[in-house]
């Protein structure tokens, strides 16, 4: 089993890391309100995973209005940042590497959550159909309205800010979310950019502020420690393009011409079918001179072979990793995995979160 691709070292930038096993951001909602700050118990979660070649954590939103989850962490303020440092102190005593996600949701959002009880924000004040959980319970996302031309430059502000504080907290390097259906993915995608100025119409207009957000981040933290995570055919939180492949080959483009160190692309729809649209990922692989991290339906077989055949470069693994403090070492072995518990996955204290047992552990148990 060790022999594949898989258990190989590979660099991200100047990062050695031991295998090609990434730690997909997981949202898991634990954070401490009303700080957002990362809980006690996030710090043995990542520490328990650190043989991953690579942690990244869940999604992290880089203002209040980012915000769309109720206790989802962010690193907007010195208790945040305080609280992550010590996530990261955990990982890298466990000699493990960790970039934290940054986010926002735009217009995926609750006005319970906004500052001021305020609507969400959005490339166009179109409703996304679905719902987001506030208050403890599911709840249809609210209208939201389009950002003033004025607002975006505060927008892109509250990256690079989360990208100073993230560098303060210790993590190795950022990652970008512009995937999923939140911000920087709406207003790609014209099923929810209808603007008429410089950030609509056009692909290179739509694929503006996602480029400008990347080369503002990587001037921050340097290109060689920038990631940023996209979908180009999830139908993720309502959104759709009408002409997906031009528009992700030209972000691309502009993501290599920035020298980021990895593109983590989800290939399908998010945790749901891989061939859910026709797209041809080869493209972005060729057009992209640095990391190709693919995601969405991974299992140690699918895994090795798009190693094997040079489709990838490194593989990142969600609710595996969610069950599997451990995965690594049972991939490895060929080991079975425990089961995930999806009543546990969003919410909640240690049941589910830091409680699924090692392999080591298991054996003794038995």
């Amino acid at each position: 089993m060790s022999q594949t691709k898989l258990f190989e070292p590979f660099k991200v930038g100047p990062i050695a890391l031991p295998n090609r096993l990434v730690m997909a951001p997981l949202t898991r909602n634990r954070a401490v309100p009303p700080g957002m700050v990362p809980s006690p118990l996030a710090v043995d979660y990542y520490g328990q995973r650190a043989s991953a070649g690579l942690l990244i954590t869940e999604a992290s939103q880089v203002s209040q209005q980012g915000q769309g989850y109720q206790d989802t962490p962010g690193i907007y303020s010195k208790e945040q940042v305080e609280g992550w440092r010590k996530v990261t102190d955990r990982v890298h005593e466990k000699g493990g590497r960790i970039f934290i996600q940054v986010w926002h949701v735009g217009r995926i959002s609750h006005t319970t959550l906004q500052p001021g009880g305020g609507k969400p924000v959005a490339p166009s004040a179109i409703r996304a159909k679905g719902k987001t959980f506030v208050g403890g319970t599911f709840t249809e996302i609210s209208e939201p309205r389009a950002l003033e031309l004025s607002e975006i430059p505060g927008i892109i502000e509250d990256f690079k800010r989360g990208t100073e504080n993230a560098l303060a907290a210790g993590f190795d390097g950022v990652e970008i979310h512009g995937a999923n259906g939140y911000l920087l993915d709406q207003f790609a995608k014209d099923g929810t950019n209808k603007r008429t100025d410089a950030y609509g119409g056009s692909i290179e207009n739509r694929a503006r502020l996602m480029l400008e957000v990347s080369k503002a981040v990587a001037a921050i933290a340097g290109p060689e420690r920038t990631g940023i995570r996209i979908s180009p055919v999830t139908p993720a939180n309502d959104v759709s393009d009408s002409n997906p492949q031009p528009l992700f080959d030209y972000i691309v483009d502009g993501l290599s011409a920035l020298k980021l160190t990895y593109i983590h692309v989800i290939e399908g729809a998010t945790g749901g079918p891989r061939d859910n649209a026709p797209f041809d990922y080869a493209s972005l692989r060729k057009r992209f001179k640095q990391a190709y991290v693919a995601n969405n339906g991974y299992d140690f077989d699918l895994a090795t072979k798009v190693l094997e055949a040079g489709a990838a470069d490194l593989i990142a693994f969600g609710k595996p990793f969610i069950s599997n403090p451990d995965l690594v070492e049972r991939l490895k072995r060929g080991a079975p995995l425990n089961e995930w518990d999806k009543a546990t996955f969003y919410g909640g204290g240690a049941k589910g979160y830091t409680d699924y047992p090692t392999l080591a552990a298991a054996q003794a148990a038995e």
